[in-house]
Formats: C-alpha cells, structure tokens, sequence
C-alpha cells in the first residue's frame, strides 16, 4: 500500500509542526483575552445543517461537502465550516443572553488541491451570540486583526462591506440581476446559472468578479438603520486604531451573512489564494437552521494559509537537551524533575555514547546542553555564551534568571 495520504491532504511533521503548535498556543491566548472560551463541535454534522445554514445554492453545498449516508440510514456531513456548527451547539444548550465561543480544527471540501487550498484544512474562529450592537462587530473583528498582527502575517490589510439585511437587500439584488442579465454574455456558464438564483455569489466569483467594476453597490440601498450600523462600526474601528478598506465587492462565500462583512488579506500571498480568514453577521442564521431568533457574528482564519503567509519561522520546542554520563534511567529521572519546574527537557532512551548525545542535541536545536554527571554531582550547563555549574535543584532557577 502507498503510504502517502489522501489527495489533498498532508502531514504536518516536526520541525514544520512546531510552527503550527506556537500559532494554536498564540491564538488561544488572544481568545483568552477577549473572553471566548473553548467549544468543542462534532466533526461529522446533519446535512441538513449546513443546507439550510450555509445555503443550497452556494458553491460550498452544491460541489464541495464530503456526504455520506450513515449506517443508520442518515445523511450526514464533515464539516465544511465552523459557524452552523456552533450555532446549533448555542441553540442545543437552551443558553438566553450573550455567549461567546471559540474553536479550532480540522474542516473538509472537496476542491482542486493547491497552495493553501486543501481538502482538509485547519481553522481557527469566534462566534459571539445573540447580540445586535456593532461593539460586538468591531471587537470580534479587532480580535481577529490583533492576533493576525501579532503572528506576522505580512502586508496584512482587513477589508470590510456592509451586506444590508431582509428590509434593503431585496431592492438591491433586484438591480444587480438586472446588472448581471445585461452582461450574462461576458460571464461564466457557472455565474450566468448563478443570476436567477444567486446574484450576489457571481461577485465572488474569482472569474467573474474582476470584470463587474461597475456593478450596483449595496452601500448605496443601505436602508437607515443598516447605514448607522455600519458607520458605528468604521467609526469603532478608527478609535481601536484597526485600519480597513472598504470593498464595495466582498459578499463573502456563505449565504447567512447580513450587515457586517469582513475579509482579513494577506496581500504578500498569491491574489487568488491571499485571504486568511474573514466572517461578518449572521442575524437570520439561528432561524435558517429551525431555531429561534439568534443574531451573531463571528470569523474563521485559515491556519494552513497563515503558515503560507508567515512562512516556517521554526522556533525549538526546547529549553534543553540533557546529556547523561550515566545511562538513560537516571537521566529519566533527572529531566522529570526539570519537565516538573516547567522545563522543556529531552535527552536519549537508547544509551548512546556521550558524544552522540551531543550530535543529537546539536539536531534538535536545543540553546542549553545539561550534562547530567550523576546524582549528588553539579549539572554542568553549557550554551554558546559560556558554562555554569548547578545543582539539579537549582537548575530551574539558573533558566528564570538567564532568561
């Protein structure tokens, strides 16, 4: 059997992997900060889920889910998306009132596989529910700039659109099909069958959206209140110091979103693969998949291309290799002493020679060597400065005051 695994999708091994653990360590601290706690959603949800949720009509629904039927007969899902997922675990818990979530994991599309475009893909998110206020759209979407800046991505630039909702979004879809039957010659058979039932999707086309420079705006059909939304939020932003542009095309992939829009870019990746993650409101999404009326807003980020984006900045996960003179039993016992003061130790099972420890060390990249002489004995711990000597008990405190 071939031990490669399935078409699109990879192995994430040492060294690589160690970036990915900083980029999950550094995001569930700044989901810490801003108060959204860890849910964990099923892999594997009702088809009907995301049918209604993310819409029939869209891309992602009609080509891209991996369904299967069951052994008990049901239809069901791997996940393609994160938010109807939380959305059905709020409404399951019977929570009224705000609730914050975040999440993180591995997703599933069917998709022609290239750089950053994966058939099993990780992604990290917030979803922040039943509440209306564009307080909460500007700090879910701080959250995401804050921690996309901290990480490194490179010419990081945060694009932001209202969508309008079920008052004004009717006027305006009505103009754009109108827009789009004018032009239907000069479109893709796919966005051409996409203008009865889904306008808005042919201006995220990757094809088709370039060319309609001159398309209907949804900014100008804002009715009042979607207009003051909107300006609370921009406003919002300049005061926490997050810059955007505003992008009069983005709609966004999923047909729940209303109001609020927003697309984190990396403008340093390739333009067809530069989004790392975006989100927007989705105030009809809870109702959509049989709920109660639930308004939300969340994001999703693509870890598979915030890697591609920052490149692999490989860090060792060690504060120090222990190389024994006595064997590996008691070098066991000494680095569990160390793991215990919260030092990241590693040191070899296999008995090697003193000098292949010391190659082995050298490999794994580890800043400190410790040689460990046998109890009683002072550990001698050598970096690339210098030496000191230490009792194993004073080890831990030797790091504190080094670092």
């Amino acid at each position: 059997m071939s031990f490669q695994p399935p078409k699109g999708t990879d192995d994430v091994l040492a060294p690589e992997s160690e970036s990915w653990r900083a980029a999950l360590r550094q995001w569930e601290s700044w989901a810490e900060r801003y108060g959204y706690p860890l849910v964990l959603i099923p892999v594997i949800e009702s088809t009907d889920l995301f049918e209604r949720g993310v819409g029939n009509t869209t891309e992602v629904v009609t080509k891209q889910m991996y369904t299967f039927t069951d052994q008990g007969g049901r239809s069901v899902t791997l996940r393609p998306e994160g938010t109807a997922g939380v959305v059905r675990a709020f409404l399951n818990s019977g929570h009224q009132g705000p609730w914050k979530a975040a999440y993180s994991g591995p997703f599933f599309r069917y998709e022609r596989p290239q750089a950053g475009r994966r058939r099993q893909f990780f992604q990290v998110g917030v979803e922040y529910m039943d509440v209306e206020s564009p307080e909460a759209d500007a700090e879910v979407i701080e959250l995401g700039f804050r921690y996309l800046t901290d990480i490194g991505v490179p010419e990081l630039e945060l694009t932001i659109n209202s969508l309008g909702d079920s008052e004004c979004r009717p006027v305006f879809v009505d103009e754009l099909r109108s827009y789009l039957r004018a032009k239907e010659s000069e479109l893709t058979d796919s966005s051409a069958e996409l203008i009865d039932k889904n306008p808005l999707r042919v201006l995220d086309s990757k094809a088709d959206g370039p060319k309609l420079v001159d398309h209907p705006r949804m900014i100008d059909h804002l009715c009042d209140s979607c207009t003051e939304h909107h300006e609370t939020v921009k406003r919002l932003l300049a005061e926490l110091e997050v810059p955007y542009v505003e992008d009069d095309g983005l709609v966004r992939g999923l047909d729940y979103y209303t109001r609020t829009a927003f697309e984190y870019v990396g403008r340093a990746l390739d333009a067809a693969q530069n989004a790392v993650g975006g989100g927007g409101r989705y105030d009809g999404l809870a109702e959509a998949i049989g709920g109660r009326r639930a308004p939300g807003v969340g994001f999703a980020l693509g870890v598979d291309r915030i890697m591609l984006s920052v490149g692999q900045e490989i860090d060792t996960p060690l504060d120090a290799y222990l190389v024994s003179e006595t064997g590996p039993a008691d070098a066991l016992i000494a680095a569990s002493s160390l793991r215990r003061d919260g030092l990241r130790v590693d040191f070899d099972t296999e008995g090697r020679s003193v000098k292949a420890q010391f190659r082995t060390a050298s490999r794994a990249g580890a800043p400190v060597v410790l040689v460990w002489r046998g109890d009683g004995q002072p550990v001698d711990i050598q970096t690339r400065d210098g030496r000191a000597e230490r009792p194993l008990e004073e080890v831990s405190s030797w790091f504190r005051t080094a670092r």
